[in-house]
């Protein structure tokens, strides 16, 4: 056109206009329009609906208010509005429409439909229902069904508001409107059935769907999810069957429904049975309903534990789309099966933020902690900014760890970042300090948290228990039940573990008792295992055994262990014995059984027995995981193992702890010997208990960390009873707080003194 040098008309122009817009060519299009002179409303109109689309709201107002009053028309002023809905801008669409009134435009069925929908955002709208009803009313534009819907959706989304008191009200006020409706569609239907599911109103939604006359789809779709949504699962499947009774069609929304409620409860079988009938019935579905359908059937087949099959599914997919990678992955991290995970990582042809969460999580919850930090760190490097759930994973890792002063950075960045009320962070950061042994600071996380859970309740009980607190422990799950917060079984395991680390026998038989009795809930093998401990570390192996006794079910690993150990803990050689035979029959390349009967022998001085099980661990292949204890000074951690000769400071420690020793001599300390678990000589057992590691990482400590600052230092296994003893010794000579965290449970040794009373 320019190269002939025809000069089109004004609606030539227009069309030129609308055609740039749609090809996502605005420069040209604004270019073009310049070029006007004069351009008439269609001209500005369409490049006002083009910038709003693409959300710059700037220029799209711009051009609005460079647009005389006397050349608006209704289109125009639909065209902002619907800009600034779309956008979620409630209030300036509010605004506009009432200007829109006041400057003499007569607003249209459109007008109405898109200024209620920019109100459905808002709030506060309560007291504009009224008004925005009142003007579709003198209108005469309420006997459009787009409108009224437009009307009944502001006053649903405003009922199910949490800020909104009156919910109930404007339910009242939403189905009133309903009933007077002329002529409903499927989006009516729709729009008043989730806003009673919204308002927890289960079966005010049944009975309206219930009083259809038509079978609409869409609107059973809508019942089926909120019944998932609610976990009222026996109802959603139930109305599944009787949609396929009643010959109504199944959409990809029908079945990702009921597959994701067969997920959430482990219904397996029933959840095949369903892929079954939609390999059946779909010969040839779409695109859509494939990769929906199959992202949801992954997350079925890997959360009841079947992964293998998952995958099957994942590499037969047709198409796959982020979701579909993230599923297998979020499968490999929850089976603990990380190599996989780790390889398919690498594989990921993309990914997001929830990838990275997924990963990071997968790793600190499976020993992985550092490289579940240098994971974080890359995600952050790739330009990736770390969400709450995100900060969860690494502040996991520091838990794991010990890692204190990375874990206070990270929750100094949670909170510049504004994620410092964020549920999952705050529950995270509980653990965290109470495993880097400052319980103060997790408690007081708790006490400042806007919302607590029950994951809340758990980690802050599991913190007492885990510092030996098993009173207040008792106390504050006392306090969750007057709080209304139903114990779950992770509950009923962290009582257990504290009334066992506390020697509470009398409330440990309560609460184990009121599991079935109080709460419907089964007692499975890890709580009988704490139950079992807890008898048995105070010696009561005869009820021990009754109730191993009356199991409904055979006795696994962790039962025999807590037998071994409290018959190790009190020298009963047959039970003992009874127990260790057991257990090389279930998990005969466990090392904890062959150490435990080895002490045992050990503890009453049957040498020849010793040597008998430490051949049969060689024999079978077994090796003992090494004794090691580390701890973090200036930012870095200094890891020591028993005996050790790596650690660059390793003479001037066992120097030190030479001089410190004498000191402690002064005040009544002697090597226990008995600890000792090799036939040697006394002044060779002494040796040997003094290059324990956590003899050597308490010194490092004392010799490197400023006057007055607590000792914090972690083992992988349970701390010996002379070591024990011994820092209990230094605590006194120096003057100093030592925590040491062992594979059970914290001892805050001050004074000579340790928060355990030697019961541990």
């Amino acid at each position: 056109m320019i190269a002939s040098g025809f000069k089109p008309r004004g609606h030539i122009l227009n069309r030129l206009i609308d055609v740039y817009c749609k090809s996502s060519n605005f420069s040209y299009a604004h270019q073009l329009f310049d070029q006007i002179p004069k351009p008439d409303i269609v001209a500005r109109t369409t490049l006002i609906t083009a910038y709003s689309a693409i959300g710059n709201l700037t220029l799209a107002r711009k051009i609005f208010n460079e647009t005389p009053l006397s050349m608006r028309d209704t289109v125009c002023y639909n065209a902002m509005i619907t800009g600034y809905s779309r956008n979620n801008d409630g209030h300036a669409s509010i605004r506009l429409f009432f200007e829109m009134r006041q400057g003499g435009f007569r607003p249209d069925d459109f007008t109405y439909t898109t200024v209620l929908s920019g109100a459905a955002q808002i709030v506060d709208v309560e007291k504009q229902c009224q008004q925005l009803h009142c003007a579709v009313v003198k209108s005469g534009t309420g006997f459009a069904t787009s409108v009224w819907n437009a009307l009944l959706s502001v006053y649903v989304r405003c009922a199910s508001s949490p800020l909104v008191s009156s919910s109930s009200s404007l339910m009242g006020e939403a189905r009133n409107l309903f009933n007077e409706m002329p002529e409903r569609d499927e989006l009516s239907w729709t729009t008043m059935i989730t806003g009673y599911i919204r308002n927890e109103d289960l079966h005010a939604a049944r009975e309206l769907l219930d009083g259809m006359d038509e079978r609409m789809e869409v609107v059973w779709n809508a019942m089926i999810s909120g019944y998932a949504h609610h976990n009222s699962f026996q109802e959603a499947l139930l109305l599944f069957r009787k949609m396929r009774l009643l010959g109504i069609r199944q959409d990809e929304f029908t079945y990702t429904s009921v597959i994701s409620t067969c997920a959430n409860n482990g219904l397996f079988q029933l959840g095949k049975q369903v892929h079954a009938c939609i390999l059946r019935t779909e010969a040839k579905p779409t695109v859509d309903f494939s990769l929906s359908v199959n992202n949801t059937l992954l997350t079925l087949y890997y959360k009841c534990g079947k992964l293998d099959e998952a995958r099957y599914i994942f590499n037969n997919m047709p198409v796959k789309d982020l979701v579909s990678w993230n599923a297998i992955l979020s499968g490999y991290a929850s089976a603990g099966r990380i190599q996989e995970a780790k390889s398919f990582f690498k594989e990921m042809p993309e990914r997001s933020i929830l990838t990275w969460t997924v990963m990071i999580s997968g790793l600190a919850q499976n020993g992985f902690g550092e490289e579940a930090m240098k994971l974080f760190n890359q995600m952050r490097l790739e330009g990736f900014e770390p969400c709450d759930y995100a900060f969860s994973g690494a502040i996991t890792s520091c838990a794991a760890l010990g890692a204190l002063e990375h874990g206070r950075q990270l929750h100094a960045q949670l909170i510049s970042l504004g994620f410092d009320s964020s549920l999952s962070a705050a529950n995270a950061l509980i653990t965290m300090y109470a495993r880097c042994g400052v319980f103060e600071d997790a408690n007081s996380v708790f006490l400042t948290m806007p919302y607590i859970d029950s994951v809340s309740w758990n980690a802050m009980i599991a913190a007492l228990a885990q510092h030996g607190h098993g009173v207040q422990a008792i106390d504050l799950f006392e306090k969750m039940l007057k709080a209304d917060i139903l114990p779950d079984r992770i509950t009923f395991l962290i009582i257990l573990s504290a009334c066992s680390h506390a020697g509470l026998v009398k409330e440990g038989r309560h609460y184990f008792s009121s599991m079935c009795v109080s709460y419907g809930i089964s007692p499975d093998e890890g709580h009988y295992a704490r139950m079992i401990d807890l008898l048995c570390r105070c010696g009561e192996f005869t009820e021990a055994k009754g109730l191993i006794e009356s199991m409904p079910f055979e006795p696994g690993a962790p039962i025999w262990e807590a037998l071994l150990a409290g018959c190790r803990t009190h020298g009963n050689m047959d039970l003992g014995i009874q127990a260790a035979e057991r257990l090389f029959e279930l998990v005969p390349q466990h090392d904890g059984t062959y150490i435990l009967l080895s002490n045992l022998y050990a503890a009453i001085g049957r040498w020849d027995d010793v040597a008998k099980v430490r051949q049969l661990m060689r024999d079978r292949g077994v090796k003992k995981e090494p004794g090691c204890s580390w701890i973090d000074v200036e930012n870095m951690v200094h890891v020591f193992l028993v005996g050790d000769t790596v650690h660059p400071e390793v003479q001037a420690v066992y120097k030190y702890l030479e001089q410190l020793g004498l000191e402690m001599r002064k005040l009544g300390y002697l090597p226990d010997t008995k600890f000792v678990l090799h036939d040697m000589e006394s002044e060779h057992k002494e040796y040997s208990l003094s290059t324990h590691s956590e003899k050597l990482a308490v010194a490092f400590g004392l010799m490197r960390l400023p006057l007055g600052a607590t000792i914090r230092v972690f083992k992988n296994l349970r701390i010996c009873g002379d070591c024990h003893t011994a820092i209990k010794f230094m605590s006194r000579v120096v003057g100093r707080d030592i925590i040491v965290r062992d594979a059970k449970r914290f001892h805050h040794f001050r004074n000579g003194e340790c928060s355990c009373g030697n019961y541990w």
